[in-house]
């Protein structure tokens, strides 16, 4: 377990805590110890890295209400967000199974990977406390945090555009790169958005998914589906 210490940086003093949080209650019905399975501390793990990055969150964006702080937290502690983290630090090799579900592949099962990465985060949290279970979670996986939080839904410009449209219409807006320019190294992307056949915006980047976003963001500052709604009012 020592490789998965120093993976996640964090020494244990009580290592049964850890081995604790690794076994799959598969293994503890066939040992027939059921009460050392790492439920238990997947429960605790779970408020443990939701207090942390709610904390984080309040912090990073002071001007977001509930609901987008909500909906933010909910992408970063989603079955799909945990498993990314478990999977960086390899931790299904560590997982402590059964044979059967050993033999059914669930080393790699994302349920598994889930539930052992929060379970780790409880132990990290009864070993040694709030600060070394939160250093824990923003030093060692604080790439996929950042990926989240650098450009949050409820600020891309795309998502706001497509709500929008989408209460008016159930089709969604749609991006074409209209040219490219420039050295491989130095590329500037020229995008277009349209939605129902009307043009709403354009907008350059260094990449197609930035000269996309500046189109969003041209297509926010016009408006133009509002004049195209007024002047069919007044034919």
């Amino acid at each position: 377990m020592e490789s998965l210490e120093e993976k996640i940086g964090y020494k244990f003093t009580n290592s049964l805590l850890l081995a604790e949080a690794l076994t799959h209650p598969s293994l503890a019905y066939e040992t027939r110890k059921p009460h050392f399975d790492n439920q238990r501390l997947e429960y605790l793990g779970d408020a443990v890295i939701q207090l942390i990055l709610t904390n984080e969150l309040f912090l990073h964006f002071p001007d977001f209400g509930e609901g987008p702080l909500t909906k933010l937290r909910s992408r970063l502690v989603s079955r799909t967000g945990l498993k990314s983290y478990a999977k960086s630090i390899d931790l299904g090799s560590y997982l402590l199974l059964g044979k059967g579900e050993e033999s059914s592949g669930g080393r790699n099962r994302p349920s598994n990977l889930a539930d052992a990465f929060e379970a780790l985060f409880g132990a990290i949290f009864l070993d040694g406390g709030y600060d070394a279970a939160r250093d824990c979670l923003l030093g060692k996986f604080s790439q996929f945090i950042k990926a989240i939080t650098d450009e949050p839904e409820e600020v891309n410009p795309k998502g706001q555009l497509q709500e929008l449209l989408q209460a008016i219409s159930p089709n969604s807006p749609s991006y074409r790169i209209t040219s490219q320019e420039g050295p491989d190294h130095q590329k500037s992307f020229i995008s277009e958005v349209s939605w129902n056949s009307n043009f709403l915006g354009k907008g350059s980047g260094p990449s197609k998914k930035e000269a996309q976003i500046a189109a969003a963001s041209d297509a926010m500052k016009n408006q133009l589906w509002l004049k195209d709604e007024e002047a069919a009012k007044n034919l």
